[in-house]
């Protein structure tokens, strides 16, 4: 599976920005895809996941109810749609992919695309 996201760049805090990942290869077995971001001088942390076979999602806290996770079957992409945003949203932000159900390890996708900068500037 090869991943590739893109979509990122600079919004004021408080406004939107949606990233996408978009998959290629082989896609036809079951999947998840997970959004991660990495902060400057900080770990990579773990944002969100979504199940390809029944579209179960997965959030972590910092963003429940201001990021939203959606699959789009047509193309193979993953969508990030990010609103509300803070100026620790700031950083890298990578998809990944793993066979079977979603994750909230980096350990857990054994599939990984360059990431995409997001700057919320204050």
């Amino acid at each position: 599976v090869q991943l590739q996201a893109s979509g990122g760049g600079v919004v004021q805090a408080g406004g939107s920005l949606r990233v996408s990942c978009a998959a290629s290869g082989r896609t036809d077995s079951p999947i998840a895809v997970g959004w991660f971001r990495q902060a400057p001088g900080k770990e990579r942390e773990f944002l969100a996941a979504v199940d390809w076979s029944d579209r179960a999602t997965k959030y972590a806290d910092s963003v429940k109810g201001r990021f939203t996770i959606s699959k789009v079957n047509v193309n193979d992409t993953v969508f990030l749609q990010m609103n509300s945003l803070k100026s620790e949203d700031t950083g890298i932000y990578y998809c990944a992919a793993r066979r079977g159900n979603w994750r909230t390890t980096q350990s857990g996708y054994d599939y990984w695309g360059p990431g995409t900068q997001v700057t919320v500037s204050s």
